[in-house]
């Protein structure tokens, strides 16, 4: 159901990625089909396009992506304030999060459009820096994103280990000394943290998890926190860190500044015409990992 408690969807963004022709000639086509079907409100845009695509947003009943699993984290930074859901045509390399093929997408659609679906919600986390005022020495929050796959704070652009301490609903953790500091959703666990090893997680699964990036002497283990936990970093080193939120955004931070990262009030919905049980046949297809 949408919404508004009917599979009829009345509003319908088609978001297209901008550097790929194919996308927004795939774009138009869906909202020919679209509009021969009925579907009263469509419109059209570039996935960058953040201003415009958000004042969309209200009305939206249905979200299309067109590209890759990083169209689909932007799409889901802005439409899960608005409980969107998203349904994302694949045309990128792997697209993990993606339900459509480019080539097969009138029947998936069919479906959706007569209430033939599941919605997916996936947990995200929210990320805050606190930054001490000059004058008051008390910490103000100079900005704030969430964060569909991780968030994660490492070492600039010197190959040289990071000092990261780490607190955990107010009580030190640990302190790491590695290249960076990954906390990540479920969603993100099939990325950035399963390159380094990381555990994988279910992508329904509400938990936060915490991973070191080439632990140098420290903690090496990656750590499966509840939905409610709250973590607190702080890094230390001779030169400024990076901190990037679903390694798109990039934020800068200074010397004691402080990363607050919790879950996310906001979910992120897919729709969903695959088995419930999707995800794991998925993950071996992408991987390779089929025998």
């Amino acid at each position: 159901m949408n919404r508004h408690g009917s599979p009829h969807f009345t509003h319908i963004g088609i978001l297209h990625h901008p550097k790929k022709p194919e996308s927004l000639e795939l774009a138009c086509a869906i909202g020919r089909y679209l509009e021969a079907a009925g579907v009263p409100d469509i419109w059209h845009e570039s996935a960058w396009e953040l201003e415009t695509t958000t004042a969309h947003l209200p009305k939206v009943d249905l979200l299309i992506t067109l590209g890759g699993d990083g169209t689909l984290l932007r799409a889901a930074r802005m439409g899960a304030p608005y409980a969107v859901p998203m349904l994302g045509v694949k045309m990128g390399r792997l697209g993990f999060l993606a339900e459509v093929q480019p080539n097969d997408w009138e029947a998936p659609l069919a479906a959706i459009l007569e209430g033939r679906y599941w919605v997916e919600e996936r947990l995200m986390v929210r990320m805050h820096v606190e930054r001490p005022n000059a004058t008051t020495g008390v910490n103000e929050v100079i900005c704030t994103y969430d964060a569909l796959n991780d968030v994660v704070l490492s070492r600039g652009n010197l190959a040289r280990v990071v000092r990261i301490s780490a607190e955990l609903d107010g009580g030190h953790l640990t302190t790491y000394t590695c290249d960076g500091l990954i906390v990540s959703t479920a969603t993100g666990s099939t990325g950035y943290a399963l390159a380094v090893s990381g555990p994988i997680m279910p992508p329904e699964l509400r938990n936060i998890l915490v991973i070191p990036i080439a632990p140098h002497l420290s903690m090496d283990r990656a750590v499966i926190l509840s939905e409610g936990a709250t973590i607190r970093l702080q890094a230390t080193s001779d030169y400024p860190p990076m901190l990037t939120v679903d390694g798109q955004v990039v934020v800068e931070v200074q010397e004691g500044d402080q990363v607050l990262v919790v879950g996310s009030p906001h979910l992120a919905r897919f729709i969903r015409v695959r088995e419930r049980s999707y995800f794991y046949q998925t993950l071996m297809d992408k991987m390779q990992w089929t025998i």
